[in-house]
C-alpha cells in the first residue's frame, strides 16, 4: 500500500503534502525533524490520508493536491 498525506504545522499553520509507502515511518521522520522541508515547521499534525495500490497513483494524487485545483479541493473538503 502507498499513501498520500497532509500535515499541518502547528507553528505556522502551513501545510505539507507528501506520499510514501510506509506512512508510520514517514510521519515519525517528519516529527523527529529528519525531513528538511518540515524540520523548522514542527510540531506537525497529520490531518488527512488517502490509500493507493501503487506509488505511481499516490504520486499522481500528491501532484494534483499540490496544484491550484488540488489546494482548492483540500480547503473545500478537508481543511
Amino acid at each position: 500500500m502507498c499513501w498520500v498525506y497532509v500535515l499541518r504545522s502547528e507553528k505556522d499553520g502551513n501545510y505539507y503534502i507528501g506520499s510514501t509507502r510506509e506512512i508510520e515511518k514517514r510521519i515519525r521522520s517528519h516529527r523527529a525533524g529528519r525531513v528538511r522541508s518540515t524540520k523548522r515547521r514542527r510540531p506537525l499534525r497529520l490531518i488527512y490520508t488517502e490509500k493507493y495500490e501503487s506509488i505511481t497513483e499516490a504520486r499522481k494524487r500528491e501532484n494534483f493536491l499540490k496544484s491550484g485545483q488540488g489546494r482548492k479541493w483540500l480547503k473545500e473538503n478537508i481543511i
